[in-house]
């Protein structure tokens, strides 16, 4: 059977993305989403216990099924998973689980899948497997002493996970600041920043952070635009004020960027060591398409060449993607907005 379109992810991407597929009313819609995980929202599940995203419910929904509770509350891992969970069922989408998709390639205009589960065909691929494709751990951390446990935070779950002694957390974004502070409440604590942490409150008034950047056309600044340009330079903030009351009582110590690591400890910019029992690398993702054999898909450094999502291969489109229209493009505020121009670029582009 040749699909008219798969999606591979059924991640916040791949639902939304399914989601304005069921509503084509292009013919021949037969369309199916493939995830290697075993069932929607397990990600979320996997996720360090005490996360609580610093988006409101307000700006979490996926298209067409609003996220119960306060809409200007904040909702944790648990509540997301079980919202991507029932967002599948609730929409009846055709999404195999279990299916870890191992290559893809094109011939004669059709999409030929491999996978764990046998080989698929497609007319048209949508690639939604979003940002978070594998940790990005400096190579230095291979000199790390055996005697010290490292992890990268995507394994991070809860603070018994560390053994004894104080720990060092590198990475400035909102997932570091977070665990920072968490572990902070039981051991010495440092933080390790590629600059100073700049923070924002999460509301301002009665009314969340993002539903005034909303209201002044930030979040939906383009890519391309000059505010989007710089918001992009200036990377991201630390929403809330937890990790400045840690630091400035002392229960977080802010180190400068990691450079290397010795045999007596981990090497800081300005030239400062410290030797800790324990380092969380809160470092962030980098992509993954090693499994994309596809010519003019992929740039020479293995990253993905599209604009707005669409690719210059024919009938190969992409959702979730860091900016890829906009500053909400891979956060579930913003990738029902790309998943709904892809699939309408698709249908005017229909054979």
């Amino acid at each position: 059977m040749v699909w008219d379109t798969v999606v591979i992810g059924a991640g916040q991407a791949g639902l939304a993305a399914g989601y304005w597929l069921s509503r084509s009313r292009a013919k021949n819609n037969n369309f199916l989403i493939l995830d290697r995980s075993m069932g929607a929202g397990e990600v979320w599940q996997g996720r360090y216990e005490s996360l609580r995203l610093f988006t409101p419910r307000s700006h979490n929904a996926l298209p067409g099924f609003p996220l119960e509770g306060e809409s200007d509350g904040f909702p944790d891992k648990n509540e997301m998973s079980l919202y991507l969970q029932k967002y599948a069922v609730h929409f009846r989408l055709p999404i195999q689980f279990g299916t870890d998709v191992t290559s893809v390639r094109k011939e004669r205009g059709i999409f030929i899948i491999d996978s764990s589960q046998g080989q698929y065909q497609a007319k048209k691929l949508v690639i939604a497997t979003g940002p978070f494709q594998q940790p990005n751990v400096p190579t230095y951390s291979q000199k790390v002493s055996d005697n010290v446990l490292q992890m990268h935070s995507s394994s991070y779950r809860h603070p018994s996970q560390l053994q004894e002694g104080d720990v060092l957390v590198v990475g400035g974004g909102n997932s570091g600041a977070q665990i920072a502070v968490e572990l902070s409440e039981g051991r010495k604590t440092y933080l390790a920043l590629g600059q100073q942490p700049k923070y924002l409150p999460l509301k301002i008034g009665t009314k969340s952070i993002f539903w005034w950047l909303d209201t002044l056309g930030i979040l939906k600044a383009a890519s391309s635009s000059w505010i989007g340009r710089r918001l992009r330079r200036k990377g991201d903030p630390i929403f809330g004020y937890e990790l400045k009351e840690a630091v400035r009582c002392g229960k977080v110590i802010l180190k400068k960027r990691t450079v290397d690591v010795s045999g007596s400890g981990v090497l800081f910019q300005d030239g400062s060591e410290l030797a800790v029992r324990n380092i969380i690398w809160a470092t962030g993702f980098k992509s993954r398409y090693s499994w994309l054999h596809i010519e003019g898909a992929l740039d020479s450094d293995g990253q993905v060449l599209h604009s707005r999502g669409v690719s210059p291969v024919d009938h190969l489109y992409f959702v979730g993607l860091p900016w890829q229209t906009h500053r909400g493009s891979a956060l579930l505020a913003g990738v029902g907005r790309d998943a709904r121009i892809i699939v309408e670029a698709m249908n005017e582009k229909r054979e």
